[in-house]
């Protein structure tokens, strides 16, 4: 049984059946987003629902099986206890509650489609890259808030006066950014502060513009250096460090597939060496039996 179970979970026809059933998975929540529809056809979509959960139960104990009397090492695998968690996620009671429950049995159930990383090796290293970064991009990211912060507070007390809307308090101002960094109408703050709000942005809100102030050098310098140093540099860390780990994570699979190929290759040459020895065996046994029936014609 333990044979069987393992050579079907090593197949290359079963993973790609079971990947195939995630799409299929992933099609029906698609098609559940269509309420007419949905509710047209609900037995259809329950029943493939009940199959597809059915199928992944099957995963799940085949791969127990292929452990032999050792089931809990399927547990041992990072990969396995996400999947587990996923089909396991689906039999929680929480469509008996209606309303906000159902959505979010709904939401647990399309969890089913990440599992796609688990069948997809190449996702499973672009997921494993990321998982690596997280130290690194933690100190980029108190980098990057350091910076907000600085920058922040020097808006308030240089622009909040003229631009209220945008600068009139710490939080805000770190919102608004947040909108610089991501270049979305970053030249439109900067203008507000280069001419003034009486002369730029604030049509319709002129009651807001109490104290307009046009600084043109400080607001270019201002705003220029922070999408230089904000958009150009620190959100680039961000990029080296997942390409780092994109190395390393490759590197490893890389090790992990050598090591493999090197046990199978060692195992192949300890076969090897038993067929020679065995052959040796039978060989002297012949000679044996050789000199055995020489000895007997002679008599």
């Amino acid at each position: 049984m333990t044979a069987i179970a393992k050579k079907i979970a090593d197949s290359a026809k079963f993973q790609n059946f079971i990947t195939l059933v995630i799409l299929f998975a992933g099609i029906l929540i698609g098609l559940e987003t269509n309420h007419d529809f949905a509710k047209e056809r609900e037995t259809l979509l329950h029943s493939a629902d009940k199959i597809i959960i059915s199928i992944f139960i099957a995963e799940i104990i085949i791969k127990m099986l292929s452990f032999g009397k050792k089931p809990y090492l399927y547990f041992f695998d990072g990969w396995n206890v996400f999947d587990f968690f996923i089909v396991a996620a689906t039999f929680l009671p929480l469509g008996e509650g209606g309303g906000q429950y159902v959505t979010i049995l709904r939401l647990l159930r399309l969890l089913r489609v990440l599992k796609l990383v688990r069948a997809l090796p190449k996702l499973q290293i672009l997921v494993s890259a990321l998982l690596k970064s997280i130290p690194s991009m933690g100190y980029v990211s108190i980098l990057l808030l350091l910076q907000f912060y600085i920058y922040g507070v020097a808006s308030v007390f240089m622009f909040g006066a003229n631009d209220p809307i945008h600068f009139g308090n710490l939080a805000i101002a770190m919102v608004s950014l947040f909108r610089v960094v991501t270049l979305e109408g970053w030249t439109e703050l900067m203008y507000i502060q280069m001419y003034g709000c009486n002369q730029f942005g604030y049509d319709g809100n002129e009651a807001l513009c109490l104290h307009p102030s046009a600084t043109p050098l400080l607001g270019a310098a201002f705003f220029i250096s922070f999408v230089l140093s904000g958009t150009m540099i620190i959100l680039n860390l961000f990029i080296g460090v997942i390409m780092n780990g994109m190395e390393e994570a490759q590197k490893e699979n890389e090790d992990l597939d050598l090591n493999s190929s090197l046990e199978s290759g060692a195992t192949n040459q300890a076969l090897l060496a038993e067929v020679a020895q065995a052959k040796k065996d039978l060989e002297k046994a012949n000679s044996l039996l050789e000199k055995l029936s020489q000895q007997v014609s002679r008599k």
